[in-house]
């Protein structure tokens, strides 16, 4: 029977997102002067107002409030009227030195003994519904915001947006598990006064649709044909949305665990991704249990797949690997012994996880708006600032989880031809 399912995303200006590119930006500079740093770092945002607050072990001394500010101004806070401007704000640090209770856990002698920085459970999925192994219902959903922050900083075609923005997606799947159209769109902007409601409402509502939509659907041609003119749009639906942003409500780093991976595919272990160096499982093995489910299913092991991974605080061998295909495996083999064979593929200890996905390098900033998963592995020179003003630049790879660098092992260890 045919069935509906929703996703979300939210902009780089969402309150959550900001919280989570300052928490990110912060992880950046210390693995820039120090790739041995360990960091927690959590960040509120209110009116006005940053406060960073966390844990970290690092030779690397950091001028904080700088960096805070820089990340407020590139994503569009530059103006006194929201309430939360980069060079005005206040920004209150009380970022203090990791428990050494916690570093013994993880530091060892040899570093292949690393142990894992906390305990708990971690996920990873790809299907084949899209060329990126993504969800699509979540991939247009960031389509969406992506191009709307375009818009928003042409400042041509569209010239009352603000940074504050979500997007929800509704796709009608059919009995065989394909999308067959888009049901219906939200799309709520953050935006400049306007001379009443009515005008503001029928103006925004117009733009989005007949501007927006077609941009969307022009760079995403191969799903041209799930838009129909049957779609529902709720275009800010609660009507006025001037107050945004931080001044219109608190962000908080880790607030977007759903957004950040599979918009509700999948399944979740609950730990957030930003402000936390690799040593942090909830970070580097979900991207490593992402990096897993892409290979496989681009190997041709399976249309979909899940993969958990679990571990104890301190110790470096994983708890154990569990997968679901969900049925849709291609080799003739229970998802117990898939993953009998992926352990032996993949050796999901920490530091061997950081040594394959190249994580002690400042890759980090890039992932904080828009997903963590499903994004485009390239390299990228960086330029980090110390408090005294030298400039150090970093040349590194960007979501090395999103490497098809393992297939051809996959397909040899199947025996996929």
């Amino acid at each position: 029977m045919p069935y509906l399912f929703t996703s979300e995303s939210v902009s780089e200006g969402h309150p959550d997102k900001v919280a989570d590119q300052i928490s990110d930006a912060l992880i950046d500079n210390f693995l820039a002067f120090d790739p041995e740093s360990k960091v927690a770092c959590e960040t509120l945002v209110t009116t006005g107002q940053v406060v960073l607050a966390g844990e970290v072990k690092s030779k690397a001394y950091l001028d904080v409030q700088t960096i805070a500010r820089d990340v407020i101004k590139k994503i569009g806070y530059t103006k006194s009227e929201y309430m939360f401007e980069a060079n005005s704000c206040g920004v209150l640090s009380a970022i203090h030195e990791q428990s050494q209770d916690i570093n013994q856990g993880v530091d060892k002698k040899k570093k292949e003994e690393q142990g894992a920085g906390d305990q708990g459970m971690m996920f990873g999925y790809a299907t084949n519904e899209t060329d990126d192994y993504m969800p699509l219902a979540l991939d247009l959903a960031h389509k969406i915001l992506i191009e709307l922050a375009d818009l928003r900083r042409e400042n041509k075609q569209i010239k009352y947006l603000r940074p504050d923005a979500k997007s929800q997606v509704t796709l009608e799947y059919d009995d065989n598990n394909n999308p067959v159209r888009i049901d219906a769109i939200v799309v709520s902007t953050q935006h400049d006064d306007f001379d009443t409601e009515e005008k503001m409402l029928e103006k925004i509502k117009k733009d989005i649709v007949s501007i927006l939509i077609p941009r969307v659907k022009k760079k995403y041609a191969k799903f041209a044909h799930l838009f129909n003119d049957k779609i529902q749009y709720h275009i800010n639906p609660t009507g006025k949305f001037v107050i945004g942003g931080p001044h219109g409500d608190t962000g908080l780093t880790g607030r977007k665990i759903i957004v950040d991976t599979y918009g509700g595919k999948g399944a979740h272990g609950g730990g957030a991704f930003s402000g936390k160096d690799p040593s942090k499982v909830d970070r580097s093995a979900a991207y490593a249990t992402r990096h897993i489910a892409k290979n496989l299913v681009a190997a041709g092991v399976a249309n979909e797949v899940l993969v958990q991974v679990s571990y104890a605080i301190g110790v470096a061998q994983p708890m154990g690997i569990y997968i679901n295909t969900y049925g849709t495996a291609k080799v003739d083999m229970h998802d117990g012994e898939i993953a009998k064979i992926v352990e032996g593929i993949f050796d999901m200890r920490p530091y061997f996880i950081e040594q394959r996905l190249k994580l002690r390098n400042p890759i980090y900033s890039e992932t904080a708006s828009y997903g963590h998963m499903g994004r485009k592995n390239e390299v990228v020179t960086k330029e980090f600032k110390t408090p005294d003003g030298k400039v150090k630049k970093v040349k590194v790879e960007l979501f090395t989880w999103e490497k098809l660098d393992y297939v051809a092992k996959v397909k040899k260890a199947f025996n996929i031809k």
